[in-house]
Formats: C-alpha cells, sequence, structure tokens
C-alpha cells in the first residue's frame, strides 16, 4: 500500500454530540489517556460532558470549544499509533487550534485552557439576541461581501462574511438588523437560499473584538513552538510555517473571516494528495465535495469510521 501525501482537518464548533470519542476511548488507551489529561489540564470532568452530557452543557461555548478539541486531538493520536500522520494542516476556526496542536505549534493542554478561554470571550462579546449568523447559498462570495458592505452601511451597523466556506456558500455574521437586512440583499442578488442558523453568538466578525483581545492576551502567555508540518491560515487561506505566524493567525480569525476554500486551495498546492477530517462529524468532508469532486477525503470520528477508512492508494 503507497501512502498519500495526507492533509488533516479538524472540525469547529457545531461539530460536537453527546457521546463522540466514546468508541475510541473504550477501544484505544491512547484516545483514553487523552481524555483523562484534557480533565487535568482543565480542572474539571470536561471528558464527562462530552461522553454523557446533558447536551444543554455541551452547547456552552466555553465546553463545546475544548470538547472539540480534546476529541480531535485523540483522533490525531489514534491515527499516528497506526503510522497515519499528516504532511500538512487546516482547521475550521476552532478547527485551527487543533491543526496547530498536531503540528506541535502548541502543547495539548495548553490549546485546552486557551479554547476554553476563546469560548468564554465568545460567549460574552455580545449579549444575547443583539448578534445573528446567516449561510447564503448559491451566490458568488464577491456578490455577497458587496451585500453585506451595502446592508452595513445603510443600517450603521456591523455584518461581514464570516465563512467563505465554498465557491458558493457563505456564512454572513454581525448586528441582527444588519444581517437581516444582509439577507434582504443577497435575495435580490439572486442568492437561491438563505438559513438563518442558530448559534449563541455571532462569530467572525467585529463585534467578536474583544473575545480577540483576549485571545491576543491568553496566547501572549503561552510559548509556542515553530510547527513541524505548515498549517493552513483560515484568515490568509496561506500555509504558516513560523509561531509568529501562527500565533497571529490565531488572533487574526476570532473577528477575521475563515477562507475555507482558499484553505483547501492552499492545501493542495502544498502538495496535498488526500484529505483525512479527523475530529467528530463530517462538515468538513462535505465541504471539501462541494469545494471539488475530486478530492479524495475520509473521515475518522469514531471505531467504525477508522476501520472503514482507507489510507492508501485506490
Amino acid at each position: 500500500m503507497t501512502i498519500r501525501k495526507i492533509a488533516f482537518l479538524f472540525p469547529g464548533q457545531g461539530s460536537q454530540s453527546v457521546g463522540m470519542g466514546r468508541s475510541l476511548a473504550e477501544q484505544f488507551p491512547v484516545a483514553a489517556a487523552t481524555f483523562a489529561e484534557a480533565d487535568e489540564a482543565l480542572g474539571f470532568p470536561l471528558s464527562r460532558i462530552f461522553l454523557d452530557g446533558p447536551e444543554d452543557e455541551l452547547r456552552l461555548t466555553e465546553n463545546t470549544q475544548p470538547a472539540i478539541l480534546a476529541v480531535s486531538v485523540a483522533v490525531w493520536r489514534v491515527l499516528a499509533e497506526r503510522g497515519i500522520t499528516p504532511a500538512l494542516a487546516a482547521g475550521h476556526s476552532l478547527g485551527e487550534w487543533s491543526a496547530h496542536v498536531a503540528a506541535g505549534t502548541l502543547g495539548f493542554a495548553d490549546a485546552l485552557r486557551a479554547v476554553k478561554a476563546r469560548g468564554r470571550a465568545m460567549q460574552i462579546a455580545v449579549p444575547a439576541g443583539e448578534g445573528a449568523m446567516a449561510a447564503v447559498l448559491s451566490l458568488a462570495a464577491d456578490a455577497v461581501a458587496e451585500a453585506c458592505a451595502a446592508a452595513a452601511q445603510e443600517t450603521g451597523l456591523p455584518v461581514s462574511p464570516a465563512n467563505f466556506n465554498t465557491p458558493d456558500q457563505t456564512v454572513i455574521s454581525g448586528a441582527k438588523a444588519a444581517v437581516e437586512r444582509a439577507a434582504e440583499l443577497v435575495k435580490e442578488r439572486g442568492a437561491r437560499k438563505i438559513v438563518m442558523l442558530a448559534v449563541s453568538a455571532p462569530f467572525h466578525c467585529a463585534l467578536m473584538q474583544p473575545a480577540q483581545e483576549e485571545v491576543a492576551r491568553v496566547l501572549g502567555e503561552i510559548a509556542l513552538s515553530e510547527p513541524k508540518i505548515p498549517v493552513a491560515a483560515n484568515v490568509s487561506a496561506t500555509l504558516v510555517t513560523t509561531a509568529a505566524a501562527a500565533r497571529q493567525a490565531l488572533i487574526e480569525q476570532v473577528t477575521g473571516t475563515v477562507r475555507w476554500a482558499g484553505c483547501v486551495q492552499a492545501l493542495v498546492d502544498g502538495g496535498a494528495e488526500m484529505f483525512v477530517e479527523a475530529g467528530p462529524g463530517k462538515v468538513l468532508t462535505g465541504l471539501l465535495r462541494q469545494i471539488d469532486r475530486g478530492l479524495k477525503c475520509v473521515n475518522v470520528e469514531d471505531v467504525a469510521s477508522l476501520e472503514k477508512a482507507a489510507f492508501g492508494e485506490q
């Protein structure tokens, strides 16, 4: 079997579910040890929340983010024991932190504590009900950006693209009234569908500035190492290869746009021949199919998907 040059993709918030990681912890000691390490680093039983619930506790952003990180790192470690390691990596929003743990840029315990602080800061940055996010389908990204700029000018409130997920799927974020006006404008410009998202805060927009400042403070207290593999940065869609660039990218992405389609292209340009979504859910596998159906991707989130995954030439 010939192993291809593999890029790992790490999921972000929204991929969580109660029970995630359970089968891995039951079958692989390295996964169980990862969850115990997470509990110790945070000083409370995080693993109980994502293994057993309740769901409303898992949905709290300050729990969701370290929980997804812990499960993603467990998957990465299980795969490493099988000799499956990434040559490059990327993560969607929160997932960029997981990617930097895999790259050796961040220690696992440091990353856990940082993303818990990140989640708490993002949750309190905007009072409940004042922000909103919406997915815009089947409209070019530049047209969505133009509609956001027009809505911001009309309302005097911030709204901007939060995620360029695929060539024709863009998520917008900002003040509720501005997002609603932008939704009307993208419909006028030909968007096939607009879906208001059930989110706890308007992520990746200017309203997250207080959270960005907190992330900068937290990262300023952590020692980062030079990445052992390149990591695609959400904000620039370029490959990061230094600790300084990684730090800046993680700070800027709190208010910046996640250029996910661009990140995938950067990995392809970097030589990626296949992709592994390492962590809970299949969101990134689905986005990859929409970006380029010719790209090979498998997801690994539990024992069943691990046994099903094929990493060699087909």
